[in-house]
């Protein structure tokens, strides 16, 4: 595809996506009365359309590999973290889930306001006590009541190639609370880069690693261990085709 065709196409998908993204920051107003988990399937059918929408206007499609390695049980998913795709498709992929964000992204006009409807740890990080103590009561409410917990430990968007630092708050919450650990690595940054406006077509690649149990394991060690599969799989992976 010539780089005219996939800014034209890019074009095209930002204005449904914006379209999409008004309306359904209304809809999520709306969920307010209703339960969690109810107000979760509502608001996550924006995320369903928009993934739908980048592959049926730019071409950018995605498969999963590992997904059998998912347990039964609520888990917390510690996942590689390079562009806005994997925040969308987790939602079709994963069962239902929380995500771990700082406070102020609520803040965000339409965006923000879905995100507050759909019971998110949203954390203070002007304070690391304060922080992972926020992480772990309100993980546990989550573990507790059924959700997932997703956390990126790089804590923000990493262009491929490149290793950000791994925090150890998802780590840590895993250690404290008992709940096992799904590492993903992917390659979604090599079509769907950070801030980029053009969105290039191609095949993503989902890596699902083993569930990493945290028994016995220090916050330190299990960090570690998750970085070291996350980074060794992103290598492999490649670039998205």
């Amino acid at each position: 595809m010539s780089i005219v065709a996939a800014f034209l196409r890019s074009a095209v998908f930002e204005i449904v996506r914006f379209a999409l993204t008004v309306v359904f920051a209304v809809i999520s107003l709306l969920t307010f009365a209703f339960e969690p988990l109810t107000r979760y399937r509502i608001i996550t059918t924006w995320s369903r359309l928009v993934v739908a929408l980048a592959r049926a206007v730019c071409g950018v499609e995605f498969r999963v590999i590992g997904r059998e390695n998912l347990p039964a049980k609520p888990s917390i998913v510690l996942s590689k973290h390079q562009s806005a795709w994997e925040t969308l498709a987790y939602q079709k992929i994963l069962p239902p889930q929380v995500w771990v964000l700082k406070r102020e992204l609520l803040q965000v006009p339409f965006f923000g306001w879905g995100l507050a409807m759909m019971s998110p740890i949203a954390i203070d990080r002007g304070s690391a006590t304060r922080s992972l103590r926020q992480t772990l009561e309100q993980g546990k409410d989550r573990l507790a009541k059924g959700w997932w917990i997703v956390i990126f430990p790089e804590g923000t968007r990493i262009a491929p190639g490149r290793r950000g630092r791994y925090h150890l708050g998802g780590a840590w919450l895993a250690c404290h609370t008992g709940a096992p650990v799904v590492p993903i690595a992917h390659n979604a940054g090599t079509l769907w880069r950070k801030n980029a406006f053009i969105k290039h077509p191609g095949t993503i690649t989902v890596s699902i690693g083993q569930v990493i149990h945290p028994q016995g394991m220090t916050a330190d060690t299990l960090n570690r261990k998750v970085e070291d599969w996350i980074e060794t799989e992103v290598a492999r992976l490649g670039n998205a085709r």
